[in-house]
């Protein structure tokens, strides 16, 4: 799934949290919380290309060919640390120590997780979701499909105008 919808729907996770419990979550920490996982992956690889003035299309997307094999390697190793369950439940677990509380906005890294593995095909980027106990991982479908970004689109823009609609409702 794009960053962006990652992001959105983590904001949406919070907002029903929200709406839900007497917690309250931050939608705007949960929404970078739910991009985590992929800018942490692909910013190097995005500003390397950028830099090196690498095409941004199918042929390049990946692996890196020429002095770029050392960021593919890097992309790569930086994906599977931020799609393991096993990674983000250690994190979760400090970061839980350490604050003497649980930072539940950390909710949309596993919410990123959870929306990738069946939207990921071996094809670009499964998700490692066992990694580092197990190298398996699901053979999905690409959501870069055009049927599941307008799927995704249309679920988000009803979601959100459900959102509004609801807040509007509450001014009243």
């Amino acid at each position: 799934m794009d960053i962006f919808s990652h992001g959105l729907w983590a904001g949406a996770a919070a907002h029903a949290v929200n709406l839900k419990t007497k917690t309250k979550v931050s939608v705007l920490k949960t929404f970078g919380w739910g991009m985590f996982p992929d800018l942490f992956s692909f910013t190097i690889a995005f500003v390397w290309m950028l830099v090196a003035g690498v095409r941004f299309d199918a042929k390049n997307a990946e692996p890196f060919g020429g002095n770029g094999h050392f960021i593919s390697q890097l992309t790569s190793t930086l994906y599977d640390l931020s799609h393991s369950l096993i990674i983000f439940c250690i994190v979760f677990g400090l970061v839980w120590f350490i604050a003497k509380r649980p930072i539940w906005e950390m909710g949309g890294w596993l919410l990123h997780m959870i929306i990738d593995v069946p939207t990921h095909s071996y094809a670009f980027y499964p998700t490692p979701i066992l990694w580092p106990l197990s190298e398996w991982k699901f053979n999905g479908f690409s959501w870069g499909q055009p049927w599941f970004m307008v799927l995704d689109i249309a679920a988000l823009s009803i979601v959100y105008l459900i959102i509004w609609y609801t807040y509007q409702q509450k001014k009243k």
